[in-house]
Order: structure tokens, then C-alpha cells, then sequence
């Protein structure tokens, strides 16, 4: 092979993907769940993680938004807070404004919340109003708000409407004393809001502690994480941030997919994925560094299998406390592609039992089972599904279906390849919200021929050499050779 940066190979890989799964764009078209397009499935990727920052009034909540900013400074982080889009009052609410609830739901603009949480997500750069508490209404400038990849957003009411608490990747309720919050609202609207004391108090028993009682507790049910004290509680927001480092770690689309796992990418990892997309890869080496990925996959994959603790003696006499494997296991592939994978499995499971499953299309009516054998105790076994490819995702739901209709419960499937595109992870992580896939990596997306890219060519073909030995795999130069993708 030439010699050639990492990068520079990846590049140039033009070879595309055809699974064992043989789809084409009408069951694209016609699968149940709703298909994205490449560039859909990108923007989905780059979409930040959105913390959700709630609590009553005074609570402490832009205490815990500060601090969480202040430990994330090596990222991206920017904040919103709900306050911002009140609504202008009119004339004849400024003349009574004295009666006007700020703490119930109808007083904030939440269509433009809404609006502008999603540019911010979709990374479009917003103007956040500028909200005067003195004349109760949005004054020039706005705040210039730019793309980031953190979005904090904190307001006494961000769970209360179901739309906004689905934009959240993680919701974060600020639990503090009620006389605490008193006396700091107290504080902070005479010297922030120039209002007197009497007025304070009369809106806080008019309208502040009933709005919380009726609308903010409730929330609180919604949190994912609830902190007592407020910025008070270091230990809690320590935890906090090194749980958003880990999720910014990982892929976006693990950001989004919980149930999806993507191996941790190292250079030897990338060389690998390099080799076997290269199209000058002769079929020797695409199946030695094939296996290699596949090993890696099998043995993460593993790792996410239920384990019992288990006692031994070791030859000094000491007791070592460890793990004992997963007994009731069996592997599925999905012919021919996922055969491939099959020996990695046996090499780290022994007597392993692998079923196997054919899904063909066959006309205008879409995929269609041609053969499976499966264990008859599947249903009571964990299941490693086994195809090196997730492309459209729509046969890799036709073989779920079939596992789930064995009786096999659906957070006992597994779904291992070497790479998926982020349409297949959306339709069956959609439709499958408790399984989970282990891949090594995500692509790009698919092409108008629903091919991955940049993929890898036809695995099959070249893992068994239907393809003439030792020459260089071409990827096709005219629509006519396609096969369709999955």
C-alpha cells in the first residue's frame, strides 16, 4: 500500500456497504419508523448536551448553573435563563402590575423559548432578549447567544411544559428550604429589581408560594438529579460535572442514545478501520485486521452482559474476589455478513450456540425471513446479534422483531457491528429503546442510494473472497452493480 496519513486514507475510502440484509429505497421508504436523511442525521449529531437547571424562586439555581460553568471551563458553555422571555406587559397590566403573577406559567413567551433553544441546538447563534425588571419589558440589546456544546438552561418553571423537557439531556431540580429562598428573594429584589420589602413580601404570599406549590414542586418528580442546599452542595455538583465530561466524551450520538456504545476510538483502532476501508486492501489483509475489529467489538460487547460476584482461591492460598460469566448466552448472526463474526465469539465464549438468520428482499413487497435456526431455549438466553454493518436499520428491525417474537425480552439483545450510520441507530434505537448496540464506528451517514459512507464496500464479499483473491475491492462505477443497504 502507499504510504499514507490516517487521515489522508480515510479520505479516500469510497467503498460502500452491503450488509447481509439486502434493502432497497422502498422499504426505505415504507419502514415504520421515519428514515433521516444524511444531512438530518448529522445535525442530529452535533446537537450539544442541554442541562435543565429548575426550582423554586431564590432556590440557589444560578449558583449551581455558575459553578457547573466555572468546573466546565475547558468547554463551550452557555447559559439561558427562563427570565429572559417574560412577556411585555401592556399598558393596563403595568397599571396593575402589582397583581401580576411572574411566577406562573402564562407570564413567560415559552413559543419563543421553544424557538430559540432549538437554533441553539441546530447550531445557529440567537438573540436572547434582554428582559428589564424595572420597566417589565425586552430592552435593546439583546444577548448575542452562540452555538455551544453546553447549553444550560435554568427558570423556576423549565420542566413544567413537556416540550422543553424533551430538548434536556440531563434535568437538575435545585431543592432548598423555603425560608432560605424567602430571605434571599428578599435580598436580591430590593438591591436587582429596586421593588421595597412590602412588596416583596405581598407577592410572595399573593403569588410566589402558591405558584410553587401548584406549578414548580410538581416538577420536581421530572428531575434526574435533585440537590439539597443549592451551590452549597459542592460534593453534588463535583459529581454532576464529571458525569456531563464523560457524556461529552463520548460520541454525539451516544449523547442522544443511551443504549448505544461506541468502542473508545485509540490510533491503533483507527489504523485498523484505514486498512479495511482502503479499496487497494487486498482481501488477506481486510480479513486479518477484520477479525481484529471484530474481536475488539465481541469482547465490549461481552462486558455488557449481566455477571455474577464469584469467589476463588488462587495457587498462594489467597482468595481473589472477581466475576463469574453469563451462562445462559448465545450468538445470532445474520447470514452471510455476520458469519463473519462468529469465530471471534467462539474464541471468547466456548461451546458457544450462534442461530443463524437470512432476510432477503424479494420483490415490491420488502424484506422478506428466508431461513432461521435458532436455539429453541433462546428466549431464555442473552443474545449477541451479530452483522458487521447497521446501515438503514430497517432489516436490522425485521431480525429484532424476530428475537423479540422467539420471546426473547428486548433488553437481553445485544446488537454488535464494526460500523453504523446514524439513520440505522435512529430507527432502531427508536424502536428499540432497551437494547443495546456496541459498534466501533459511527459513519457519516448513507448516500441517495442509501449506501453507508464512507463504509467499507461489500463485507461479504470481501471477508469471503467471492471477490478475486489478493486484488484490489473497486467500489462500483455505474448504479446498475448496487445492491441495496442495511
Amino acid at each position: 500500500m502507499d504510504s499514507k496519513s490516517v487521515e489522508d486514507m480515510i479520505e479516500a475510502s469510497s467503498g460502500v456497504h452491503f450488509s447481509g440484509f439486502h434493502m432497497d429505497a422502498l422499504e426505505m421508504r415504507n419502514t415504520e419508523v421515519g428514515q433521516l436523511t444524511t444531512s438530518a442525521a448529522e445535525e442530529m449529531c452535533r446537537q450539544p448536551f442541554v442541562i435543565g437547571v429548575a426550582g423554586g424562586a431564590a432556590s440557589g439555581k444560578t449558583t449551581v448553573c455558575d459553578m457547573i460553568i466555572q468546573q466546565l471551563h475547558d468547554q463551550r458553555v452557555v447559559l439561558v435563563n427562563q427570565d429572559s422571555f417574560y412577556h411585555d406587559l401592556t399598558e393596563e397590566e403595568l397599571t396593575r402590575v402589582h397583581e401580576y403573577n411572574f411566577d406562573h406559567p402564562d407570564a413567560f413567551d415559552t413559543e419563543q423559548l421553544l424557538c430559540a433553544m432549538e437554533k441553539l441546538r441546530h447550531g445557529q447563534a440567537v438573540d436572547i432578549p434582554n428582559y428589564d425588571f424595572k420597566s417589565y419589558k425586552n430592552v435593546f440589546p439583546a444577548r448575542r447567544v452562540n452555538p455551544s456544546d453546553v447549553i444550560i438552561l435554568e427558570g423556576i418553571l423549565i420542566f413544567h411544559d413537556p416540550r422543553i423537557r424533551e430538548l434536556m439531556n440531563m434535568k437538575i431540580f435545585v431543592d432548598t428550604d423555603a425560608d432560605v429562598r424567602l430571605a434571599r428573594r428578599i435580598r436580591r429584589d430590593i438591591v436587582e429589581k429596586g421593588r421595597d420589602i412590602a412588596t416583596v413580601l405581598d407577592q410572595y404570599s399573593k403569588f410566589v408560594k402558591p405558584a410553587f406549590d401548584d406549578f414548580i414542586l410538581p416538577t420536581k418528580k421530572y428531575a434526574d438529579i435533585i440537590i439539597p442546599r443549592g451551590g452549597d452542595n459542592h460534593v453534588a455538583i463535583d459529581l454532576i460535572v464529571q458525569h456531563i465530561r464523560t457524556k461529552l466524551g463520548q460520541h454525539d450520538m451516544c449523547k442522544i442514545y443511551p443504549n448505544l456504545y461506541v468502542i473508545q476510538s485509540t490510533f491503533q483502532i483507527r489504523g485498523m478501520h484505514t486498512l479495511i476501508r482502503d479499496s487497494q486492501t487486498t482481501k488477506h489483509d481486510f480479513v486479518f485486521y477484520a477479525d481484529r475489529l471484530i474481536r475488539l467489538v465481541v469482547e465490549h460487547g461481552l462486558g455488557h452482559l449481566p455477571f455474577t460476584e464469584k469467589q476463588v482461591t488462587t495457587p498462594t492460598g489467597s482468595v481473589y474476589t472477581g466475576v463469574d460469566f453469563c451462562k445462559r448466552l448465545c450468538g445470532v448472526s445474520v447470514i452471510r455478513s455476520g458469519e463473519s463474526m462468529e469465530n471471534a465469539l467462539r474464541a471468547c465464549c466456548k461451546g458457544m450456540k450462534i442461530g443463524k438468520i437470512l432476510i432477503h428482499r424479494e420483490g415490491d413487497n420488502g424484506q422478506q425471513l428466508i431461513y432461521e435456526k435458532l436455539p429453541q431455549d433462546i428466549s431464555d438466553r442473552h443474545v449477541l446479534l451479530l452483522d458487521p454493518i447497521l446501515g438503514t436499520g430497517n432489516s436490522a428491525v425485521q431480525a429484532i422483531s424476530l428475537l423479540i417474537s422467539k420471546g426473547v425480552p428486548e433488553s437481553n439483545i445485544i446488537f454488535l457491528n464494526l460500523i453504523s450510520a446514524p439513520q440505522g441507530v435512529h430507527v432502531v434505537c427508536k424502536r428499540f429503546p432497551r437494547i443495546k448496540i456496541v459498534t466501533s464506528e459511527i459513519e457519516t451517514g448513507l448516500n441517495e442510494d442509501f449506501r453507508v459512507i464512507p463504509g467499507m464496500g461489500e463485507f461479504g464479499d470481501r471477508y469471503f473472497g467471492t471477490d478475486d483473491d489478493d486484488q484490489p475491492v473497486l467500489p462500483p462505477k455505474n448504479r446498475d452493480t448496487k445492491s441495496s443497504t442495511d
